[in-house]
């Protein structure tokens, strides 16, 4: 038997469009694994590490939504649950990058990044995921060093050094998120300049060139300061995981510890880019 996920089960009232996004906006909090986002059933399922977790978000749900949620409990068997989910996964582009499943490569192996689908975010269809990649390009980003906080499947970190990074770092505190980014850059054979390792960015003290964080709204604010002493002088932060209802907050607690060079943003997620006031 495989490994059982802790998973909850979301019907979403198919009514209400915009109640999904601040379902999701509301579960971030709770790091979930993975997340199945709505069918045709208005049906999202969201998978967890741990019964402590998922249970927490099943609470914090019922508390934000009341009766206009229906959310079940449950553990699903089988950890290749992800793979075969996400088995018709086709190759998409950003900017220069081409996010590529095993079976549909891209033929310019310099851009293109094979990600093999797993239960740890980034695939590179979630807007989040795009928006940061399409930020990274915009950067003078050779020779630099690179921090991806929150690594997921590792895309991020790959991508900065398939675009002239000279070392980069991703960071999770999902072990089975790290394996298969660790899988991922072997695929990409891009050698020992990129590492993944089981760590907290809030108890780090290690500074980069360009840190990326892929979080949350919540998170980002209460950790601005945190974040901003992870890159060095004149370096660069790029954050998104935060949604347009929370870009005020978001931004103004960041602009404490560094300042704004653009923002931008794809459907309700928003992704910012600042320069390190540190000297």
């Amino acid at each position: 038997m495989g490994k059982a996920w802790p998973a909850l089960d979301i019907h979403v009232p198919s009514c209400d469009p915009q109640l999904a996004d601040l379902v999701l906006a509301e579960l971030d909090d709770f790091q979930p694994t993975a997340i199945h986002e709505p069918d045709e059933t208005s049906r999202l399922r969201a998978f967890f590490t741990s019964t402590e977790s998922r249970d927490a978000a099943a609470l914090a749900l019922a508390a934000s939504f009341g009766t206009h949620l229906f959310v079940e409990t449950l553990s699903v068997e089988d950890e290749d649950w992800a793979a075969r989910s996400q088995a018709q996964l086709q190759a998409i582009t950003v900017g220069r990058i081409v996010i590529a499943p095993p079976w549909d490569m891209g033929s310019d192996p310099l851009f293109t990044i094979i990600v093999k689908p797993s239960m740890g975010f980034g695939t590179g269809h979630h807007a989040t995921t795009r928006l940061v990649l399409r930020a990274v390009q915009q950067l003078q980003i050779a020779n630099q060093t690179v921090l991806d906080i929150g690594c997921g499947s590792g895309v991020l970190a790959i991508a900065a050094i398939k675009l002239g990074a000279r070392s980069a770092v991703g960071i999770d505190i999902d072990p089975d998120a790290l394996a298969n980014a660790t899988e991922n850059a072997a695929l990409n054979e891009i050698g020992d300049r990129v590492r993944f390792e089981e760590s907290d960015f809030r108890t780090m003290s290690a500074r980069a060139d360009v840190v990326m964080a892929n979080l949350t709204g919540a998170l980002l604010e209460r950790s601005a300061a945190t974040l901003g002493a992870l890159v060095t002088p004149a370096g660069r932060l790029i954050v998104s995981g935060f949604m347009q209802t929370e870009a005020d907050a978001v931004t103004s607690a960041l602009n404490t510890v560094a300042d704004l060079d653009s923002i931008a943003q794809e459907e309700e997620w928003m992704c910012a880019t600042y320069r390190s006031r540190q000297t």
